[in-house]
């Protein structure tokens, strides 16, 4: 059975509990997440703990973090970037794990002046290494409404997808000798920080201050995973999401995606790879 993070949460809900599974999050900011950093610029927004804002000035950006860790599962939320001129800014959601071989899986938006899009930035590292970078220009307006990004990351693959449509798939190609995160459990987190010597036309534009500050919404966090605990990880293998792979219309969905709004492909930038490109991308 292959589920999309389009799937209704209250059919993923029977769905698990006829499974016998109890390892769904259905989120609430106030007992799911800490804000980690900040200085009081992190906010929960209402009584149930569905909407958070993170606030970024001169002073700092903010940021928040899963309780819990996960050794695979699906996380998703919906954001509300930031309006306006947001150059120099990145707002994140990714999955990463401790130390200095950490693996990672990103969703990154970077900033960009009135009027022109925000890029969104993918990245998968494992072991301390990444350069797996995927890049589109979103086809609508992330600061006008709410839009869902999921990380689907199971034993064989992890999955983008924003609003349901799935636009990046990273496969594990240990058998061929590229890493893929296995191994490590990672927390989730979400921050609005300061990057403008990188993330706006590679520097080129800076942040402009006076538009301080700058905020990020995020609601409905949910999360379906491996939770991690005492060494050990609890997974029940008849989650959905824990086979998941897309099937022929996931995979012309994506395609299509990528034809219209890939901005840059690690797979293709010969110029980076000139000894030819890494393993997976053939």
């Amino acid at each position: 059975m292959k589920l999309s993070c389009g799937t209704s949460f209250a059919f993923l809900i029977l769905f698990l509990f006829a499974a016998q599974s109890v390892h769904v999050y259905a989120g609430s900011f106030h007992k799911d997440v800490q804000i980690h950093w900040g200085d009081g610029r992190g906010k929960i927004r209402d009584r149930d703990g569905k909407l958070l804002s993170l606030s970024l000035d001169k002073s700092s950006g903010s940021g928040f973090q899963s309780n819990q860790e996960f050794l695979y599962g699906k996380a998703e939320v919906q954001m509300k970037l930031v309006s306006g001129n947001s150059a120099g800014t990145v707002t994140t959601f990714y999955l990463k794990s401790p130390g200095t071989t950490w693996d990672e899986i990103d969703f990154e938006f970077l900033g960009n002046l009135s009027g022109h899009p925000y890029t969104l930035h993918t990245n998968v590292y494992t072991k301390g290494s990444g350069d797996k970078e995927q890049q589109f220009h979103l086809w609508f307006d992330p600061t006008v409404n709410f839009h869902t990004y999921c990380i689907t990351w199971n034993p064989q693959r992890i999955i983008f997808t924003v609003d349901g449509i799935p636009i990046r798939e990273f496969k594990n190609s240990e058998s061929i000798g590229v890493p893929f995160p296995t191994k490590q459990p990672m927390r989730l987190y979400a921050s609005l920080w300061e990057a403008e010597h990188w993330a706006t036309r590679g520097g080129l534009e800076k942040t402009d201050w006076s538009k301080a500050p700058f905020t990020a919404f995020y609601r409905n966090y949910n999360v379906d995973g491996c939770v991690w605990a005492n060494g050990k990880s609890s997974c029940p293998a008849n989650s959905p999401w824990f086979t998941q792979q897309l099937d022929s219309n996931g995979q012309t969905r994506m395609k299509g995606v990528q034809s219209k709004y890939m901005v840059y492909n690690y797979c293709t930038d010969k110029k980076r790879f000139p000894r030819g490109v890494p393993a997976e991308c053939s």
